[in-house]
Parts: C-alpha cells; sequence; structure tokens
C-alpha cells in the first residue's frame, strides 16, 4: 500500500474553510454523548439488574431504535433543513433518557426499560452525519474531500477515547446513573447549539426545488446497501468491544481500568484516522476498505484468547487502527455513490448501521459473558467483520462510482478521475 505526501492539502488548509468552525465547535460538542449512552446503559441496568445480558439487552433496544429512526431523520433533514430535525429530536432524547434512568433506578421490570429504550435510540440526534453533510455540501468536488472525511473520523474516534471513559468516571466513581445524565445534558445543550447554526446546513431540498430526488431514499443505491451491511460489522466491534471490554474489568476485580482499555482501543482508530488524512493513498477507497476490513478479522481473531491487560491493550490498540481505513474509506465512497439530496440520508444509514451491528454484539455478548465469561464474549467482534469482510468481498463490485467519467477528490491535491480499487 505505497503512499506519498507530497502536495497533501492538509488538516490546516481544511480548517481555513470559510465558516467550517461554526459547525465544528458545535458539532464536536453535541457528538459527545453518542459515545456515551451504549456504556452508560450497560453500566447502569448492569448495576440496578446485576446481568450483563440484561444490560446488553437494553442497549440493543436503544441501538435497534436509533439504526431504523436514523436513516428516517436524515432524510427529513435533507428535505427539511438539520435544525427543523435536532430542535424537537434533542427535546426528546433528554427526557427519553431520564425516564430510562428514573425507571431503571426504581427497579422497574425490564419490559419498561425496553419502551423507554425505544425513543432513546430513535432520538439520538445524528450530529456525524450531519456535520458530514455540511463538509459535502461547502467541498463539493474539491480535493479537501477525503481529508474532511478523515477529519470526521477522528473527530468521531477522540469522542470514544472522551465519552466511555468519562461516562465510565461518572458511573463507577460518583453515582450509577451520572453517565447518562452527562449523556442527557450533552445532547440537550450540544444539540441545541449546533441547530442555532444554520447558515451552514446545506440547502433543504425542498427548498432547492428537488422535486425529482426528494422521496428517493438513498438506500435505493446498490452501493449504500453494501457499506451498510459492511458498517454492521464495524458496530459489532464497538459493541462487543464495550461489553467484554467491561466484563473482563469485573472479573480481574478492577473494573476501573474498562475505561483506560476501551481508551486506548479508541485512540488506535483515532491514529489510524490521522495518518489517512496526512497520507496520500495510491490505492482506492475501496481497496483500503477491504484491508481495513482484513485487518479488523486478522487482530480481532486474538481477542478472546487474551487474559492479560497488558496485551489485551495492545490488541485493542491494532484493533483500534485497523477500524479507521475502514469507516474513513465508506464515508469517501458516498460522495462518489449518492447525490447530495441524499447524502445526510446516506450517512445516516451508515451510521444506523453501526448502531445495530452494535446493538445486536452488545446482546449477544452480554449473553455469552454472563453465560461463558469475558473471553467468550470478544468472538462477536471476529464474527461480525468475518462476516462483513466476505460481503466486500463477494459485492465490492456495486461500490463504483455513479458515472465512471466523475472526477473527485483524491489524496495529492489535484483532482484525478475516481479509482476504485
Amino acid at each position: 500500500m505505497a503512499s506519498t505526501v507530497k502536495n497533501r492539502p492538509g488538516y490546516g488548509q481544511l480548517l481555513r474553510t470559510p465558516g467550517a468552525w461554526t459547525f465544528l465547535l458545535p458539532g464536536f460538542l453535541a457528538r459527545q454523548p453518542f459515545a456515551m449512552l451504549t456504556i452508560g446503559i450497560v453500566l447502569l441496568v448492569q448495576h440496578t439488574t446485576g446481568s450483563y445480558g440484561s444490560a446488553g439487552a437494553v442497549a440493543a433496544f436503544t441501538g435497534v431504535s436509533m439504526a431504523l429512526f436514523a436513516p428516517q431523520s436524515g432524510k427529513l433533514a435533507d428535505r427539511f433543513g438539520q435544525r427543523a430535525v435536532l430542535l424537537p429530536g434533542v427535546l426528546v432524547h433528554a427526557a427519553s433518557v431520564s425516564a430510562l434512568t428514573v425507571l431503571a433506578l426504581s427497579g422497574a421490570p425490564l419490559w419498561a426499560l425496553f419502551v423507554a429504550a425505544v425513543p432513546t435510540g430513535a432520538s439520538v440526534p445524528q450530529i456525524g452525519p450531519m456535520v458530514r453533510a455540511r463538509w459535502a455540501a461547502k467541498l463539493e468536488g474539491s480535493p479537501l474531500m477525503t481529508t474532511a472525511a478523515a477529519f470526521e473520523s477522528v473527530t468521531d474516534e477522540f469522542t470514544f477515547v472522551v465519552g466511555p471513559v468519562l461516562a465510565t468516571a461518572l458511573s463507577t466513581g460518583v453515582h450509577p446513573a451520572a453517565g447518562l445524565i452527562a449523556e442527557a445534558t450533552l445532547t440537550l445543550a450540544g444539540g441545541l447549539f449546533f441547530a442555532a447554526q444554520s447558515r451552514t446546513q446545506p440547502q433543504p431540498s425542498r427548498a432547492a426545488g428537488h422535486a425529482r430526488v426528494e422521496h428517493a431514499s438513498a438506500l435505493s443505491i446498490p452501493g449504500v446497501r453494501v457499506l451498510a451491511v459492511a458498517f454492521l460489522g464495524i458496530g459489532s466491534v464497538f459493541g462487543g468491544m464495550q461489553v467484554s471490554l467491561t466484563a473482563f474489568s469485573e472479573e480481574i476485580g478492577n473494573p476501573g481500568v474498562n475505561g483506560l482499555l476501551y481508551g486506548i482501543f479508541a485512540a488506535g482508530n483515532m491514529l489510524a484516522g490521522i495518518a489517512c488524512g496526512a497520507i496520500a493513498w495510491k490505492s482506492g477507497p475501496r481497496r483500503l476498505m477491504v484491508l481495513g476490513y482484513a485487518g479488523l478479522t486478522l487482530t480481532a481473531s486474538a481477542l478472546w484468547a487474551t487474559h492479560s491487560v497488558a496485551l489485551l491493550a495492545g490488541l485493542g490498540l491494532l484493533v483500534g487502527l485497523c477500524i479507521a481505513p475502514a469507516l474513513i474509506s465508506g464515508y469517501t465512497l458516498v460522495e462518489s455513490l449518492v447525490p447530495a439530496s441524499a447524502r445526510t440520508e446516506a450517512f445516516t444509514w451508515l451510521t444506523g448501521a453501526v448502531a445495530l451491528g452494535q446493538a445486536a454484539a452488545v446482546t449477544v455478548a452480554g449473553r455469552l459473558a454472563d453465560e461463558n465469561g469475558a473471553s467468550a464474549g470478544f468472538v462477536v467482534p471476529l464474527v461480525g467483520t468475518a462476516l462483513a469482510l466476505v460481503t466486500l468481498l463477494a459485492l465490492r463490485s456495486r461500490l463504483s462510482p455513479r458515472s465512471s467519467g466523475r472526477i473527485a477528490a483524491r489524496g495529492m491535491g489535484h483532482r484525478v478521475p475516481v479509482t476504485v480499487d
């Protein structure tokens, strides 16, 4: 995988894009809760029920609800504008998290937690996809698009360094519900702040007169369906690692190390994201995506057999290093696969797929950890990434761009024809 950095448009040039900081700063604050929600639910429900399986099931309801409703939220944002979707969404989310927290602390039956988990997941604000859509609107056809995709991956992963550590520290050091309370507070404050930056949001398709495409779903594009299936594998890594690392930390009698281990895993992803944005890979995004999933499958295959904190931290770092190329390549492909009027929806399909994969993973890994110990839970990331890799290899031809003659951004600071391999 040869590379060069000559004439590479860097992060400094990207961040000098006019108006960028008006949505980057509030977007950074508003997306923090996304990384706190699942682990906050797992820690609270496990504390109140004593079962990782029950905790994983409640978190799974949240993830499934988000996966089902996020694309609809993205479609509405494309049509009516991001602000119109965000304002009611953050209010519903804060109220739903509060209800879930009260029910868990009061010893409510599991079915009641499931009921509260549905609106909690359905109302998760899709800040990451909305920020990516704002970049796409500003950088249409620019060589900075790949840099923007890498920058957003780094930002996402930084939240996954900070978010789980913060949620774990609050839940274990202050109160079992403190992580979720912080999540709801940040969602409300950050979401409202981000929604106020209406001047940088993409023009709603209804206002722009896209009468012919406003009802078309991004999922009708074959490449988006392939990417969504592949991103289920990313979700299986996030969910499987969260539950299994929590169970492992409990098994060794040091629950506080959970946040550190997950932070190291997320830091690997962040570091790889920085490298992906700084290096001009000669391989196209489709090939990089396959290589990323191959690396994920290989590194995840050793997790279940590791019983040392140091070794698990090292393996977690390697797993994290392999995630960024897979994520960045997938998000980069969206720009060439999907018309501008449906990109927020397309990004939310991918985010929703990660949430759905995470939901399935926390459920299965939770059951396995309850019955067979933490090591069994680590099988989930392996199976999920292996299935995603097989899917990519079998259907990679569907990731070809909409037009073979399209000019798109590549990593050298100039335009070249799209390369998908």
